[in-house]
C-alpha cells in the first residue's frame, strides 16, 4: 500500500527530541546505597541521554501511535499528602487472605503490613533490600539485556530511585498466600519507577499480586515499572499485574523478564483496564531442561485508549514448553497491538510452545493490530501460533435476547466471559474472584 503526502504534509518539518528529564530522576531516600548500583544509575542515565526516542520505522514501534510517546517537562514524584485516604483504598480493594502487604505513594513506601511470612522469606522494599542483600538483589537485577523497543524506558528505570519489592524464596519454601503490592501515582507531569524483583530457589513457591492505581482522576502522569522473574530448579512463581490507573490521562509501560530453570514454572499475567496509553513487554527465557512459562492478559480498553503488546517466548533447552493467551475487549475508538515471537534456539529440542491472540470489536471504529510470529532452529518442535480478530456474533445476541436480556447487556455478558478465559488460567480463588470483578466493574463503568 503506498501513501501520497499532500504538500503541506511534506513540507512540514520534523519535530525535534525534547528531552523527557532535565536531570536523573532521584529524590533522597536517606539509605548509603552501594557502590555497584549507583555507578549502574549514573550508567544507566548516561545510556538513557544517548538513545534515541522511539520512531515508527523501528519494527518494535510498528503501529504504536508515536504521539502519545512525546514527553517533556517530567519530574520524580513528589511525596503525596492524602497517604492515608490511599492507604484504606489499598486495604478495601486487597484480597482477603495474604502473606504481606506494601503501599506505595509516589515512589514510597507508605503502608506495609506483614500477616503470614515463613522463616527466611526475604521480602523487603527495593532500597531497604539494595542494603542489607545487595549482593542478593545484584545477581538478578535488571540482568536482562534484551528489550522489545523499550531501551530508552529501561535506561529511564536504571537510573532513577525505584520503589516496590524484593521478594526472595529460600529453597523448599512455600509462601502458601499471596504477596500484594499497590502503586499509587499522581501529580502532573510526574513519574514513578516501580521495580518488583522476584526469586524463587530450589522448589520453592511465591505468588505476588501487584496492582497500579492513580491518585486523581485527569492527572498526567508516567508510570515506567520493570519486574524480574528468577524461578531456579523446580522453582514456582506466579505474577499478576492489575493496571486500572485513570482512563483520562496516565501512561504506563512495564517491562518484564522471566527467567525459568530446569523444571521451574513461571506464570505472569497482565490486566489493563486504565490508562491512556499502556505498553507491556514481556521476555521470557526457558533455560533449563523441563522449564515452563505461561503468559496471560485481558485488556479491556474503550475510549481512545491504546494497548501496546509486544512478547517473546525464548526455548534456550530442550524439553520447554510455554503457553501464551492475549484476550483483547476493545470498544470506542480504542486500539491494541500484539506483536509476540516463539524462538526454538539451535539445539532446544521437543520444544512445546503456543501463542494465541484473541480480539473482541465491540464497535466499528475500534482496531486490533496483529503479529503473531515464529523462528525455529530445532528438531522435534510443536509450536503454533495464530490471532483472530472479530465481532459477536448477531446469533449470540439473538440467543440471548430471547431469555429476555437486553441487547447492550448481552454484549457485555459475552465481553466479559470471553476476558475472563485468561484470568481463568490463574492460580488461586480469591486472586481469580478479584480480577472478575475488577473486570465487570469497569464494564459496568462503560455505560456512565
Amino acid at each position: 500500500m503506498s501513501t501520497t503526502l499532500s504538500k503541506a504534509e511534506s513540507e512540514t518539518k520534523p519535530e525535534q527530541a525534547v528531552p523527557w528529564f532535565a536531570a536523573p530522576p532521584v529524590h533522597d531516600i536517606a539509605l548509603d546505597l552501594p557502590t555497584w548500583y549507583t555507578e549502574h544509575q549514573s550508567e544507566s542515565w548516561d545510556r538513557f541521554l544517548d538513545l534515541p526516542d522511539p520512531v515508527r520505522k523501528d519494527e518494535n514501534w510498528r503501529f504504536a501511535d508515536l504521539r502519545k510517546v512525546r514527553f517533556s517537562e517530567l519530574v520524580a514524584a513528589r511525596p503525596v499528602d492524602n497517604v492515608e485516604t490511599l492507604v484504606q483504598r489499598a486495604k478495601k480493594e486487597r484480597v482477603e487472605h495474604f502473606a504481606a502487604h506494601y503501599v506505595f505513594a509516589n515512589n514510597r513506601l507508605v503502608y506495609s503490613e506483614v500477616a503470614d511470612l515463613p522463616d527466611g522469606a526475604v521480602c523487603l522494599p527495593i532500597n531497604e533490600a539494595l542494603v542489607q542483600h545487595g549482593d542478593l538483589v545484584k545477581e538478578h537485577f535488571m540482568k536482562e539485556g534484551e528489550t522489545l523497543g523499550g531501551e530508552k524506558f529501561s535506561a529511564l528505570h536504571g537510573a532513577a530511585t525505584l520503589s516496590g519489592l524484593f521478594i526472595q524464596v529460600p529453597r523448599g519454601c512455600v509462601i502458601e498466600k499471596p504477596v500484594l503490592i499497590h502503586h499509587f501515582s499522581g501529580g502532573d507531569f510526574q513519574a514513578v519507577f516501580p521495580h518488583t524483583l522476584i526469586t524463587a530457589n530450589e522448589n520453592a513457591q511465591v505468588s505476588v499480586m501487584e496492582f497500579f492505581e492513580s491518585v486523581g482522576d485527569s492527572e498526567q502522569n508516567l508510570v515506567i515499572g520493570q519486574v524480574d522473574l528468577v524461578a531456579d530448579q523446580g522453582g514456582n512463581i506466579q505474577y499478576v499485574s492489575l493496571q486500572d490507573l485513570s482512563d483520562l490521562g496516565p501512561k504506563h509501560v512495564q517491562i518484564n523478564s522471566s527467567r525459568a530453570g530446569r523444571d521451574a514454572k513461571i506464570k505472569s499475567a497482565f490486566v489493563n483496564l486504565g490508562a491512556s496509553w499502556v505498553r507491556n513487554e514481556s521476555i521470557n527465557r526457558m533455560q533449563g531442561t523441563g522449564s515452563d512459562c505461561q503468559i496471560y492478559s485481558a485488556n479491556l480498553a474503550n475510549g481512545s485508549q491504546e494497548y501496546d503488546q509486544r512478547t517473546l517466548q525464548s526455548h534456550e533447552a530442550q524439553h520447554t514448553t510455554s503457553d501464551l493467551l492475549f484476550k483483547n475487549a476493545l470498544y470506542d475508538d480504542a486500539r491494541t497491538i500484539f506483536s509476540g515471537l516463539i524462538q526454538v534456539q539451535p539445539g532446544s529440542h521437543y520444544t512445546d510452545s503456543y501463542q494465541t491472540c484473541r480480539n473482541l470489536l465491540g464497535s466499528e471504529t475500534a482496531e486490533a493490530n496483529a503479529m503473531p510470529g515464529l523462528e525455529i532452529d530445532a528438531d522435534q518442535v510443536k509450536c503454533s501460533h495464530g490471532s483472530t480478530s472479530g465481532q459477536i456474533s448477531d446469533e449470540e445476541i439473538f440467543y440471548l435476547q430471547a431469555r429476555g436480556i437486553p441487547a447492550e447487556d448481552a454484549r457485555k455478558m459475552i465481553s466479559l466471559g470471553f476476558m475472563n478465559e485468561s484470568i481463568s488460567q490463574l492460580t488461586g480463588d480469591e486472586i481469580k474472584a478479584h480480577l472478575f470483578d475488577r473486570v465487570a466493574r469497569k464494564f459496568r463503568g462503560l455505560d456512565q
